[in-house]
């Protein structure tokens, strides 16, 4: 128990300490355009599939839920208003956030983690190349800028398939559906979501890294490296998801 408290506390303190030589790189470095680009083509664009299958999936299951325990007190027109608040505040950050844990930060953590046993990062410091600038500024940006907008569609389809589910298979009346939705859906709710992406974001962009830079010797420690880095970034993002819902309705939603 003792070790792994210390381990845990060793972790976090190299997190910092990475992230104050990330906060370096980004005052006094401008990155790498090429790099960004292609991070950006591979965290956003081919991370879409994976993040609007799931966003309508999540947004058609929880208009269906909604509605069977709505319908018992007569209230199948709210269905709508519930869907929206809760995947523009709620399931769509949150959810695509751990998508992109699964397949981007899992990558990151493999790709760097192979870098680190082959002592490729090691070539980069012999000549004069900090890692950070190099391999960990580009992926975090772009992990930054694509989470939110990933978000944003995960949302949308989400809506589009609860829109479907409600009015075509349960039978809510669409113009009842759509005006509670827009009634009930404050723009607090979408800079709610908005801002927990972009910090998910970040997250999953400097766990993994982390995860990967510090990897030890052996494919073995590639693996436990991508493993931890997917844990570990989950279980904060749900952590912190808590801690983000209660501070920042008390700030947008004071009432």
């Amino acid at each position: 128990m003792v070790r792994r408290v210390r381990d845990v506390v060793w972790d976090v303190g190299e997190i910092v300490v990475m992230c104050r030589d990330l906060g370096g790189s980004l005052r006094h470095r401008r990155p790498s355009w090429p790099d960004f680009l292609s991070q950006m083509h591979f965290v956003g664009v081919k991370s879409q599939t994976v993040v609007l299958t799931t966003g309508a999936a999540t947004g058609m299951v929880l208009c269906a839920q909604t509605f069977f325990q709505f319908h018992k007190v007569k209230m199948d027109t709210a269905t709508g208003a519930v869907v929206s608040v809760g995947m523009c505040s709620e399931l769509g950050p949150v959810l695509a956030a751990l998508m992109l844990t699964a397949r981007v930060g899992a990558a990151m953590a493999a790709e760097l983690g192979t870098m680190k046993v082959t002592e490729q990062i090691d070539a980069l410091r012999t000549l004069a190349t900090h890692p950070v600038d190099y391999l960990v500024v580009p992926r975090v940006l772009a992990t930054v800028l694509a989470a939110p907008l990933l978000s944003i569609e995960a949302v949308f389809v989400g809506i589009v398939g609860s829109y479907q589910v409600g009015v075509r298979f349960l039978g809510i009346d669409g113009a009842y559906y759509l005006a509670n939705m827009r009634r009930y859906t404050d723009p607090p709710d979408v800079v709610i979501g908005l801002i927990k992406a972009v910090v998910f974001g970040a997250i999953i962009s400097v766990v993994s890294c982390h995860k990967g830079l510090t990897c030890r010797q052996g494919a073995e420690g590639v693996g436990r490296a991508t493993t931890e880095a997917v844990v570990m970034a989950s279980i904060s993002i749900l952590v912190v998801n808590f801690f983000l819902t209660l501070l920042l309705n008390r700030v947008l939603n004071p009432t």
